[in-house]
C-alpha cells in the first residue's frame, strides 16, 4: 500500500497546518509574520543587503490601500495586510511560475485565505470591490518594487503593472530591513487593526 504524502506543515507555534484542508484553529499571526518575514519577493533578485520580504510588501500594500480607500473600515485594511498571508507556507511564486503551475496553486491559495480570514474575524471571501482595491494597491507596490529594487525600467514596470498615480506613492519608500524587524512591525500592525474590529 502506497504511503500518503505529508500534506501538513509544523509551525513554530506548535500548530500543525494541513495545507489541503486548513482550519482556522491552526493559524497564528506569529507564524504568519515569521514566515512572511523570511519569504523573499522577486525570488530574492533585488538589490540591497536584505531580501525584500512578503511581510514588508504586505505592510506597503496595506498603506497604499489606506490611501486608495481612506474611509475603508479596519476589517478591509486587515484584509489588505493579509492579502499574501498564505505565502507563509506556500512561498511567493513569481507570476510566470504561477502561470506554469496552473489552477492547483490558486485553489490551494483560496483555501488558505478562507481559513486565515475566518481565524481573524473576516469573511472567508471578501467583496469583489474590496478585492479590486487591494489588487490595485498590490500592483502599485509591485511597480514601486520593480523600479526601485528589482531592476525594471519605468517603461517595463508601466507595461506590466500599470503607471501609478504619483500622489498615491508620495513619501512612500521601499524598505530593506532585517526579518526580525519586519516580523515585529507586521505583527504589531495586525494586532492594531484587529483591536479596531471590536
Amino acid at each position: 500500500m502506497a504511503k500518503q504524502p505529508r500534506a501538513w506543515q509544523r509551525m513554530l507555534s506548535g500548530r500543525r497546518l494541513d495545507l489541503l484542508d486548513p482550519t482556522p484553529l491552526d493559524i497564528e499571526i506569529e507564524d504568519i509574520a515569521h514566515g512572511l518575514a523570511f519569504v523573499a519577493r522577486w525570488n530574492g533578485q533585488t538589490i540591497g543587503d536584505f531580501a525584500y520580504s512578503v511581510a514588508e510588501h504586505s505592510l506597503l500594500v496595506e498603506a497604499l490601500f489606506g490611501r486608495i480607500s481612506p474611509n475603508a473600515p479596519a476589517k478591509w485594511r486587515l484584509a489588505a495586510l493579509l492579502h499574501d498571508a498564505p505565502e507563509y507556507v506556500i512561498g511567493d511564486l513569481i507570476s510566470p511560475v504561477k502561470a506554469a503551475v496552473g489552477s492547483g496553486y490558486g485553489e490551494l491559495d483560496d483555501r488558505l485565505v478562507a481559513a486565515i480570514h475566518i481565524r481573524f474575524g473576516l469573511p472567508a471571501t471578501i467583496p469583489t470591490t474590496i478585492k479590486r482595491q487591494i489588487k490595485k494597491a498590490d500592483r502599485i507596490s509591485a511597480w514601486m518594487e520593480a523600479t526601485r529594487i528589482a531592476g525594471f525600467s519605468v517603461t517595463e514596470a508601466n507595461k506590466f503593472f500599470g503607471k501609478p498615480d504619483p500622489t498615491l506613492i508620495t513619501d512612500l519608500d521601499i524598505r530593506l530591513r532585517p526579518p526580525v524587524q519586519v516580523r515585529s512591525d507586521y505583527t504589531n500592525r495586525h494586532n492594531t487593526l484587529l483591536r479596531q474590529l471590536t
